[in-house]
């Protein structure tokens, strides 16, 4: 811990003060420019109606007070050299924050063709919100961003997730009034209940109600401000409150709240450092109330309708600019409001009262390295996943709970890693089998901690909540900071955070194209729970939605894996760990099921990303089969291997192949993804003629998307989740889809290249044991000993 800071914060001089109203008000003024102007930047000459830019994008009504909350907290980091990083709720105020990061200097320094003079600006200007150029929220290409806020609700998550195990950081979240109406930024006030003070850094909401968003007021905006106050500090914490729109007013008030709030967090720190806050209480940790006028400086009316404070000043105030010329003079005279002339010399650069408000160096909060994670990042000191090998003396003889081979690899990395990796699950870990974390760590809490629980304490690290969007968002916190994690869920409400899984993939696909951005750990999710093995919880527990989403998403940031067992996984998880920028979904189920490979053969598989088990078909591969059985996934693998069994003890003649898929990616074709197999390679496992069985974990038309291309597609004939399911027996879920090995030996004889003589005594064979099936598990509750027991040495019986 090198904390440098102090918490001190003087009251400003009037120096100070005139800086920092000088920096907001160019802010502003670049706000403005980069919404409406195309040319004449600095105003060197009367708006004319082709200075203006055809198409008006951007949002100025949140931007102010962005940009007003920004230059104070650059004072505060002038005075106690605090390493600091700024998260906008209300991302859509993108050209506030692309302002600031061009008033410090650090866009210059990342775009050299963006340069602080006249052109430089025109540059500024012109590429914003449009063709060729960058987008209009706080997106990836802005400096100092870990967080879009294009979706809203996440800010809390991703500043909580920032600052754990991360010290000397503090995160700043403004939080927006409408963004505070999501259900995400409801569930996530908690983060204060999982800090601890000691070892991780500070989270300073800043809740800006402005009043309205974008067609109306706000629900906290129209609440009494005492009712507010009271729902945040039942949340636990110390509610600072600050008002109005008057100036120097302004200035002199909330520098005294900002100087306040820190020193409330600098107190709790050096409290809680100096006596290890083994046993106390949770702090209650600042938080800031900031009440502006939407659209603040901007247009008190316009046409006879008031704009600012309301609505109005959402986006864009003055529409219709280049065809009405009251329009174009009021936004000339909305930015020359903001004097110019003192803000910018003759050649365009930011005067010296402007630049004396910025921070130095790495402190600027758009060149902060935890902004840009790659920077900081250690490799994770992995453990020989070999070691955690699990002994499979054949195929199919032994089960065993697969999660729990990763969750002993965790156990490792928690040991070898200790302020590095976090494991985030919602109150599964245990359910889920990878509760090994708890041998050598405990829950995390902040509240109080009674003689009956259990593994929970002020120093745990493994993260719980019960709350998806929480656990995805800190994790994504965590690792866009430069540190590595997964999370763990059930498999069907992986779908509750799915669109945050969107969000961070088109994140890091947009940050491979800039060179300034290091990589980052990869978000690694971990899948269980399955919706082929939740038969005792229902239908509302079964859905593999999030492999969908996932395959959707571009392939140089995603990646799918299906290992079929224990010595897969960890092969699979090794990987995933050591990897950077990517979006990493591994399915696996956490009950007993077969295991298939050695950890030998396992490494050969995984690497291959798919192979054929010659072991479990009777292909001899001097010649194509007469059909091609594939699997992907745990479940649907063992009633492959099952029902090729059946194939060939009781139709030997019939040449049979069985393609285990464990990387889902293989499967397109290689200009589709970085994945994906040559022509060669996918021939020799499908051949280019013979039909495919495809047994899927999720939906089936991803193998159809995946395939699509390839020779004679339509040869492939899928069989997955096809939203059937209930309260019921295990193997009944598959019967219930479709993908149970019965079904699957009459698939199979029905799309052979060839009918051999006894197929169909073997399809009424199949017909009488489903029917059986049916008959058996009602009244017994239960599967047929023979389904419920198979092992790959079972021999088939009439």
């Amino acid at each position: 811990m090198t904390t440098t800071t102090t918490a001190t914060v003087p009251a400003p001089t009037a120096d100070e003060l005139a800086s920092m109203d000088a920096w907001w008000r160019a802010n502003n003024y670049l706000t403005i420019g980069q919404i409406y102007l195309q040319d004449n930047a600095l105003l060197r000459r009367p708006l004319t109606p082709d200075d203006i830019k055809p198409r008006l994008l951007g949002h100025w009504g949140t931007s102010p007070g962005l940009s007003f909350v920004y230059t104070h907290m650059s004072r505060v980091i002038r005075h106690t050299g605090q390493e600091t990083i700024y998260l906008t709720g209300p991302g859509h105020g993108g050209p506030a924050l692309v302002a600031a990061g061009y008033l410090e200097g650090t866009y210059s320094e990342i775009y050299p063709k963006v340069t602080r003079d006249a052109e430089g600006l025109r540059r500024l200007f012109r590429q914003f919100s449009a063709p060729g150029g960058i987008p209009s929220h706080v997106s990836v290409t802005t400096p100092g961003s870990i967080h879009e806020g294009g979706e809203l609700g996440y800010v809390l998550v991703h500043a909580f997730g920032a600052v754990m195990d991360n010290p000397d950081l503090l995160a700043l979240a403004v939080v927006g009034d409408g963004e505070a109406e999501t259900g995400p930024l409801e569930g996530s006030w908690k983060g204060i209940s999982f800090l601890n003070p000691r070892r991780d850094g500070a989270v300073l909401p800043v809740l800006h109600l402005n009043g309205a968003k974008i067609a109306g007021p706000t629900v906290l905006g129209r609440k009494d401000p005492a009712e507010v106050r009271r729902l945040l500090e039942g949340h636990g914490y110390e509610v600072l409150e600050v008002g109005g729109d008057d100036l120097p007013g302004m200035h002199e008030r909330f520098a005294e709240t900002l100087a306040t709030a820190y020193g409330r967090i600098r107190a709790i720190q050096a409290e809680a450092r100096a006596d290890g806050w083994t046993m106390g209480e949770r702090p209650r940790w600042p938080l800031i109330v900031l009440r502006t006028p939407k659209g603040w400086t901007g247009p008190a009316q316009v046409d006879g309708v008031t704009v600012t404070g309301t609505w109005r000043s959402h986006q864009v105030p003055l529409s219709g600019v280049k065809d009405n010329p009251e329009h174009l003079a009021l936004l000339e005279s909305w930015m020359r409001s903001y004097r110019p002339e003192e803000l910018f010399d003759e050649s365009g650069t930011p005067t010296d009262l402007v630049l004396q408000a910025n921070p130095d160096g790495d402190l600027r909060m758009s060149a902060s390295p935890h902004a840009n994670g790659g920077r900081l990042t250690t490799e994770l000191d992995l453990p020989d996943f070999r070691d955690f090998a699990r002994d499979v003396p054949s195929p199919a003889t032994v089960r065993e709970e697969s999660t729990r081979a990763v969750g002993e690899l965790m156990r490792e990395l928690y040991v070898r890693n200790p302020t590095t990796f976090r494991l985030f699950s919602p109150d599964e870990t245990n359910s889920n089998r990878v509760g090994a974390v708890f041998d050598v760590s405990e829950r995390m809490t902040a509240e109080r901690v009674t003689d009956e629980d259990v593994k929970l304490s002020h120093d745990g690290r493994v993260m719980e909540v019960l709350s998806e969007h929480s656990c995805h968002g800190w994790l994504e916190g965590y690792t866009l900071t430069g540190r590595h994690g997964l999370f763990a869920t059930y498999e069907a409400f992986a779908m509750v955070s799915a669109s945050m899984t969107v969000q961070h993939s088109k994140w890091l696909q947009e940050a491979n194209k800039l060179d300034w951005r290091a990589k980052v750990p990869s978000l690694n999710i971990l899948l269980t729970s399955t919706a082929w093995r939740n038969d005792h919880n229902g239908f509302s527990h079964q859905g593999p939605g999030l492999i969908q989403t996932v395959l959707n998403a571009r392939g140089e940031v995603a990646r799918i894996y299906l290992p079929p067992d224990a010595n897969c996984l960890l092969s699979v998880a090794d990987h995933c760990f050591r990897s950077k920028n990517y979006v990493n979904l591994i399915v696996i189920d956490k009950q007993p099921q077969p295991q298939w490979l050695t950890m030998d053969e396992a490494i050969e598989h995984c690497a291959a990303g798919a192979g054929i088990w010659d072991w479990a078909g009777n292909d001899d591969g001097d010649r194509d089969p007469d059909v091609v059985l594939a699997c992907a996934g745990d479940v649907v693998t063992m009633e492959v291997v099952a029902a090729a069994q059946i194939l060939t003890e009781r139709l030997p003649q019939l040449r049979v192949r069985v393609v285990n898929v464990v990387d889902l990616m293989t499967l397109p074709r290689a200009r589709s993804h970085p994945h994906g197999m040559d022509d060669v390679r996918f021939g020799e496992l499908f051949t280019d003629h013979v039909d495919v069985v495809f047994a899927f974990h999720g939906y089936h038309g991803a193998i159809h998307q995946l395939v699509h291309g390839r020779p004679d597609a339509d040869r492939f004939h899928v069989r997955g989740f096809s939203e059937e399911g209930t309260t019921t027996t295990p193997f009944d879920m598959v019967v219930r889809n479709g993908v149970d090995r019965y079904s699957l030996v009459m698939d199979a004889i029905n799309n052979a290249g060839r009918q051999v003589r006894g197929s169909s005594e073997l399809k009424r064979w199949c017909e009488a044991k489903l029917a059986k099936h049916h008959e058996y598990i009602v009244e017994h509750l239960e599967d047929m000993p023979e389904v419920r027991d198979w092992v790959m040495t079972t021999v088939v019986e009439d």
